[in-house]
């Protein structure tokens, strides 16, 4: 399947294991010469581009990406996420 990084960074993007709403793709971690991606970047809770607070952006890996669909991306995001949520 050959989708484009812009493609990538209009689709939703939820969390399997709570089914929260993770925002858009920010940015994409890529893995050169070979051009894979490694990972996608997605603001953190509660950062409106930064503005209120500092948040750290959620980094998750590709291979806990489980799905790509029409209009969502399916993940299974990292343990840290869930303990950045329990902070916020």
């Amino acid at each position: 399947m050959l989708v484009r990084a812009s493609a990538l960074k209009r689709k939703e993007v939820i969390n399997v294991c709570d089914g929260r709403r993770l925002g858009v793709i920010s940015d994409l971690e890529l893995i050169l010469p070979e051009g894979r991606i490694q990972a996608v970047v997605v603001p953190g809770p509660g950062s409106l581009g930064g503005l209120f607070r500092p948040c750290q952006p959620i980094v998750v890996p590709w291979c806990n990406i489980r799905k790509i669909g029409d209009d969502v991306i399916i993940v299974d995001a990292p343990r840290n996420y869930c303990k950045q949520l329990e902070q916020n």
